[in-house]
C-alpha cells in the first residue's frame, strides 16, 4: 500500500501496522504469505532473467537490476529479490513495518533501502526502476486506476511491472474470505474487503492506461494435501500479471 489520497485506506494501513513482529512467524497471521512468496518469486525471477538476460551469476541472477518493492510489509519479498542480487528498494506507508523490515534485513546482512513513504512520493521525484512489484496490494488500495498509474509511471522503459491480487468472483468469497478468515483462520478476520477484489479485465484496462503493455497472467493455487502452492492457469481466486512497458 502507500500513502497518498487516491492509495491508502486508513483502515487497511492500521491493520497490518498492528501485526508488527508477527511478519516474519512462518506460522503467525502472515503463515499464507510465507507458503505463496517461493512461489511467486520464483515466477518472477524467470520473467526477469527473460527481459534482462546476461546477468553476471556470480553476484547473483539479478544483479544491476534496481527494483522497487511497493506495499513491501516486513520484508519478506524484498529480503527474497536482495538474496539474488537485485538493488531492492521497499517502500510501505508504515514507519512500524520499515522499521522491522529494517531490523530484520541488518540481521540478515542484506542491504535493502526500505522507505516509510509512497510510491506518490517516488513518482513525484521522477525516480525509475527495472522492475516493480506490487504484490497483494492493488486489493487494499482505494483507487486501483490511480495506483496503477502511478506504479506505472515508476517503470523505466523495457523494464517490468508485476502484480498479484485477488479476482472478485462469487469463488474467492468461499475460499479467501469465509474459509481463509473465518473457516481456516489462515488471516485475521477482516484483513480482505470481496468488493475491493479486481478482476484480470479491470487490472489489464488499469495497467494499459498507464502506459504498460500487459504481457502474462497466472493463477495461483493452494494445494492442501501437500500445503503449498503452485503456478495454475485458474485465476478465479489469486492471481498474478507481469506487464512491460515499451522502449
Amino acid at each position: 500500500m502507500t500513502t497518498a489520497s487516491a492509495s491508502v485506506d486508513p483502515a487497511e494501513l492500521a491493520r497490518f501496522e498492528r501485526l508488527g513482529a508477527q511478519w516474519w512467524d512462518p506460522r503467525g497471521p502472515m503463515r499464507p504469505l510465507h507458503k505463496m512468496n517461493p512461489v511467486r518469486l520464483d515466477w518472477i525471477r524467470e520473467r526477469i532473467e527473460r527481459q534482462f538476460p546476461g546477468r553476471d551469476e556470480t553476484a547473483g541472477p539479478l544483479s544491476g537490476l534496481r527494483v522497487l518493492d511497493i506495499g513491501c510489509g516486513a520484508g519478506l519479498l524484498s529480503e527474497a529479490l536482495a538474496e539474488l542480487g537485485a538493488s531492492v528498494t521497499g517502500i510501505d506507508p508504515s514507519a512500524g513495518n520499515i522499521g522491522i523490515a529494517q531490523r530484520h534485513a541488518e540481521g540478515s546482512a542484506l542491504a535493502i533501502d526500505y522507505r516509510a513513504e509512497s510510491a506518490e512520493s517516488l513518482a513525484a521525484a521522477g525516480e525509475q526502476f527495472d522492475v516493480v512489484c506490487a504484490m497483494e496490494v492493488v486489493e487494499h488500495v482505494v483507487d486501483v486506476d490511480a495506483f496503477v498509474a502511478t506504479a506505472a509511471s515508476l517503470v523505466a522503459p523495457g523494464g517490468l511491472f508485476f502484480a498479484s491480487t485477488l479476482n472478485r468472483t462469487l469463488k474467492s468469497f468461499g475460499l479467501a474470505i469465509v474459509g481463509a478468515e473465518y473457516v481456516l483462520r489462515w488471516v485475521p478476520k477482516g484483513t480482505h474487503q470481496w468488493e475491493k477484489f479486481v478482476k484480470p479485465t479491470e487490472l489489464d484496462d488499469a495497467i494499459r492506461s498507464g502506459g504498460l503493455r500487459p504481457a502474462e497472467r497466472v493463477g495461483m493455487s493452494y494445494l492442501p494435501l501437500v500445503d503449498t502452492w503452485r503456478i495454475t492457469r485458474n485465476c478465479d481466486v489469486n492471481y498474478m500479471v507481469s506487464a512491460v512497458r515499451p522502449l
